[in-house]
């Protein structure tokens, strides 16, 4: 196994998009009608690469592992991508890997995604980010991933990592009854709270906490405009949301996770954690695009 005494660098590992981002709507398109927005924006996103840009926001050295395409859409995002402080050694470029496209439109607080995977999600750089010294922590963006990269965590941890997941709303997955056993081995767990709900057919936070502790040590639950929670071990901690003028929600959750990750690796108190989770999601919602405040 590599030591990872002086290991601090964080390897995010997702799909990475190109976002749509259709902003100041009234109400959802419905069909058979036109529906204008006021303001459209066009951003790389997906979980890895926006909680990798906010992790390297707040200091913490952070890798991109993930495939990006060839095409256009893909070229005009990686342009974005490079202009963060990221580091990318582990960013596949492959034709099949693109164009994936997310469209999420924006109605005051809330959002739809319609999304386009290509490719597999699994990149040739996978063993060698593993293999990278410098990584102590990898963060998986979303249980899809996984789902297709079915011994992720158990290769982390064989490599000396802790490991994080976002399960990140998939209608196709998020029911399935093997999915707590398929995250078997996750240090920290962090869904929102319909994710929550869904998994554990629980109706409030304290109760969905309380399932989700028999499978994981670390659970933060993102509530959105409630704020968050945290459980660890017996200590429940519950912290207000920010109040701020709201632009866009993409990428909040994962801006929180950026910070929440970057606090627990600190080894700061679980209010801390929270607190700085909160801290980093309260920036990402007042801009358009999920990195767009590091833009």
């Amino acid at each position: 196994m590599i030591d990872r005494t002086d290991a601090s660098a964080v390897l995010c590992i997702g799909r990475v998009y190109c976002d749509l981002i259709f902003t100041g709507l009234s109400n959802l398109p419905v069909l058979g009608r036109e529906l204008f927005a006021n303001g459209m924006e066009i951003a790389a996103g997906g979980g890895a690469f926006i909680a990798a840009a906010h992790m390297a926001h707040v200091g913490r050295h952070s890798a991109l592992v993930a495939r990006l395409g060839t095409d256009a859409l893909s070229r005009e995002i990686e342009k974005q991508i490079r202009s963060m402080n990221i580091d990318l050694q582990f960013v596949e470029s492959a034709e099949d890997a693109g164009p994936q496209v997310t469209v999420a439109a924006v109605v005051r607080d809330e959002r739809a995604f319609l999304t386009r995977r290509a490719g597999p999600a699994q990149p040739s750089t996978l063993a060698a980010a593993f293999e990278w010294g410098q990584a102590r922590h990898l963060h998986i963006a979303e249980y899809a991933t996984l789902h297709e990269i079915p011994d992720l965590v158990t290769r982390a941890k064989k490599n000396g990592l802790t490991v994080s997941l976002d399960p990140s709303w998939d209608e196709t997955l998020i029911y399935q009854p093997d999915l707590l056993h398929a995250c078997a081995g996750v240090d920290i767990f962090l869904p929102n709270m319909e994710e929550a709900y869904a998994i554990t057919g629980e109706s409030t936070p304290e109760n969905a906490l309380a399932k989700l502790a028999g499978s994981f040590p670390v659970i933060a639950l993102k509530g959105g405009a409630e704020g968050a929670w945290m459980l660890s071990g017996a200590q429940l901690v519950h912290k207000p949301a920010q109040p701020v003028v709201v632009v866009d929600t993409t990428g909040a959750g994962d801006a929180f996770n950026a910070g929440f990750i970057n606090a627990w690796l600190n080894g700061e108190a679980n209010t801390d954690c929270v607190e700085a989770g909160i801290h980093a999601g309260t920036l990402a919602v007042q801009v358009a695009g999920g990195a767009g405040v590091l833009l």
